[in-house]
């Protein structure tokens, strides 16, 4: 009985804080992190602010949840765009490797169309830690621990097809994921519509890449 009790209040708990992070997305998209008051978060969840701290101890630390499951799907979207273009295909030593990467950074890239608002957010949590000393810390860590998920990622993916980086993992990632912010920026600056297809920057990522890469043996 007593364990039952326990999945009960577990299986709520896992529940709420769902619910919390759900309508958080929701109200900091439209209103970004630092206008979003907790009180408004509550009230789209249909909590109260006793259960938002009982899980949450600031918005920060919810954005902070949130970020860790956005960036799991980011993760996993790679995975799948790596190996829709992948499969069992064999690249010669010599051979061009723009055309795949280029249908790899498509796919990823058209997955990703929507995310201006998740940019957006994005941005500002980057900056709000560059001015909180008190979670820069967290902050870093956590950006710091998705660029080592996707470098892993395009090591294994390039260990496939018998390539390897000239320059390490972490460095590879940096480059890849300023360009894909910089071409979302300015599209965003000039306040023009996103391409459908997603090359804002999938031309350009696949012949830098091209660049930072060799034949493992």
């Amino acid at each position: 009985m007593t364990e039952e009790r326990g999945a009960t209040m577990t299986r709520r708990r896992a529940d709420t804080r769902r619910r919390l992070i759900d309508a958080a997305y929701e109200a900091f998209s439209e209103r970004g992190i630092r206008d979003t008051p907790v009180e408004l978060i509550c009230e789209r969840a249909g909590f109260t602010r006793g259960a938002f701290y009982s899980n949450f101890s600031s918005k920060e630390d919810l954005f902070l949840a949130l970020f860790q499951e956005e960036n799991a799907i980011r993760l996993q979207r790679f995975r799948e765009a790596t190996e829709s273009v992948l499969g069992d295909t064999v690249v010669g030593a010599h051979e061009d490797l723009s055309p795949t990467l280029g249908r790899i950074a498509e796919l990823f890239m058209v997955a990703l169309n929507a995310d201006k608002d998740w940019y957006l957010l994005c941005a500002e949590f980057r900056t709000q830690g560059l001015r909180q000393p008190e979670i820069r810390d967290r902050i870093g860590a956590a950006f710091r621990h998705f660029h080592t998920e996707l470098g892993a990622i395009l090591v294994g993916t390039l260990d496939r097809i018998g390539r390897k980086l000239t320059i390490s993992p972490d460095d590879a990632v940096l480059v890849l994921v300023a360009l894909y912010e910089q071409g979302l920026q300015n599209y965003l600056l000039e306040g023009g519509e996103l391409p459908a297809d997603g090359r804002f920057v999938s031309e350009l990522i696949p012949k830098v890449m091209a660049s930072l890469i060799v034949p493992a043996n």
